[in-house]
């Protein structure tokens, strides 16, 4: 398959799941010293799911397999039920055989994060590059936690987050003063270097980010436009998602011909 933007609108969250995951696995199946990079939030889970399943049923193996994840907050203790770390072994890492020594999360603790974000690059480097990277979108078009203004070069740093993002978590914590203002994230420059992308949105608060980041400008203001200058970048909506697309129509018709042009045994 030739490499380039695809925008897939499916049926429902449960279709975009059971593509992702099945895109994970058959890569898996061809590397299984495979590196991936993963991301957190509702959006994710169904995938995760369906991955533990794939181990617990049929008797997939992730042992060889190396985990990057997108970010982390700082502050948060490993056990705190916000962190990233809490939600990747609640949905994931606990059900399936990836050995603890393979996962990685970006730094959020030491005196001198700068070095240690450093450090996490050039473990990433060390591994070969992810292979294969899950997204999400914020509503304000960030990838990751790679905010407005960022910039597409950047590599993994700490961010302070928006008030826009502030206010969509906020939900999580019963106490206000214990959310993060801070949180270390991969930059839009290491996004860029996985071989592929694989990006899910649901619902229509997304759905101008997403129309921003597929049909507007490349532009530090939506992160996640930056994805148009990657090489094999697929776009999963539902259809609250995709409904701000222009190009809608045209979409759904590549789809078609995308499908129809494929090889009987593919």
């Amino acid at each position: 398959m030739l490499s380039r933007m695809r925008i897939l609108e499916c049926a429902s969250r449960d279709e975009a799941a059971d593509l992702v995951a099945a895109e994970v696995l058959a890569a898996l199946r061809s590397k299984p010293d495979l590196v991936l990079g993963f991301a957190t939030g509702s959006t994710p889970v169904g995938v995760y799911e369906r991955l533990v399943r794939a181990h617990r049923e049929d008797g997939v193996s992730f042992g060889r397999v190396t985990t990057f994840n997108l970010d982390e907050y700082v502050g948060l203790s490993p056990d705190h039920p916000c962190s990233y770390r809490i939600f990747m072994r609640r949905h994931l890492f606990d059900g399936i055989d990836v050995p603890p020594q393979n996962i990685h999360f970006p730094p959020v603790e030491g005196a001198d994060l700068a070095s240690a974000c450093r450090e996490f690059e050039a473990r990433i480097r060390a591994c070969g590059g992810i292979d294969l990277q899950l997204l999400g979108i914020g509503s304000n078009g960030h990838i990751g936690f790679n905010e407005p203004t960022s910039s597409l070069a950047s590599r993994t740093r700490v961010m302070t987050l928006t008030d826009k993002t502030l206010a969509d978590n906020a939900r999580f914590y019963a106490d206000p003063g214990e959310q993060p203002r801070l949180a270390t994230t991969m930059g839009i420059g290491t996004i860029l270097e996985a071989r592929r992308v694989l990006l899910q949105s649901f619902g229509f608060k997304k759905a101008l980010a997403v129309r921003t980041a597929i049909e507007g400008s490349v532009s530090s203001f939506c992160p996640a436009s930056a994805l148009q200058m990657h090489p094999d970048v697929t776009f999963y909506l539902d259809s609250e998602s995709a409904s701000l697309l222009t190009m809608r129509d045209y979409y759904r018709r590549a789809r078609e011909d995308e499908a129809r042009l494929a090889p009987e045994d593919a």
